[in-house]
């Protein structure tokens, strides 16, 4: 089922024709030609209830469907051109993004850019983005200064599974956090960079605006 699942995800966010289905201007497909494209491929058998099952656990509930399931999405992550109706909204503070060693000098030059997606995705704690980043070999987390991006004017938005999404994180916002071998978390807590060292605080010893030093 997990290689299904990824199939889905292939089809729903980024190439919809390898089973020659479309995906409408929000991004929904027909959940009955879904099913028929994916077992025409002969690599896969799905069925409604196989694909209910996928909906239903998938970890970061990736998909969604309409009420009365004809219709299936990608709750984000497109590199195709749709609208999912995500809603703008305010974010926390501090947001991070983690990424791989082989990638800090382009991000530290250029920021933090979509590249195939139509956004970047920002996680709300320091460990999934340390998961995120593991996947492409040693984990770098980056701090994001969201309160800095929203006076600036920059817009963020939440989608329906709760990933942050943003058109464009600049250098500026950036800044790394390197210490993590050494944090110590509680559970009401988020840890952020120690500004001017390697360590991290928590969210709740965060400095107001106007006392905090940005690279």
């Amino acid at each position: 089922m997990r290689s299904t699942s990824k199939f889905i995800s292939l089809i729903l966010r980024h190439k919809p024709e390898v089973i020659g289905i479309t995906l409408d201007e929000h991004g929904w497909a027909d959940v009955q030609a879904l099913i028929d494209g994916v077992n025409a491929t002969g690599r896969h058998h799905l069925t409604l209830e196989a694909l209910e099952e996928i909906v239903r656990t998938d970890e970061k509930q990736r998909y969604a469907f309409n009420e009365d399931h004809t219709r299936i999405r990608a709750n984000q992550g497109h590199s195709i051109s749709v609208d999912v109706e995500l809603e703008q909204r305010t974010p926390p503070a501090v947001l991070f993004h983690g990424t791989g060693e082989k990638y800090v000098d382009a991000i530290d030059q250029q920021g933090l850019i979509p590249k195939g997606r139509l956004y970047v995705h920002l996680s709300t704690d320091f460990e999934t983005a340390r998961r995120v980043g593991s996947r492409h070999g040693k984990p770098v987390i980056y701090q994001v200064d969201c309160q800095r991006m929203v006076a600036d004017a920059h817009v963020f938005f939440l989608s329906a599974n709760h990933v942050w999404l943003t058109k464009y994180v600049p250098a500026k916002y950036l800044s790394k956090c390197e210490g993590h071998d050494d944090l110590q978390q509680d559970e009401n807590s988020t840890m952020i960079p120690r500004e001017g060292t390697d360590e991290c605080l928590s969210k709740g010893e965060l400095p107001g605006a106007d006392d905090r030093v940005h690279p």
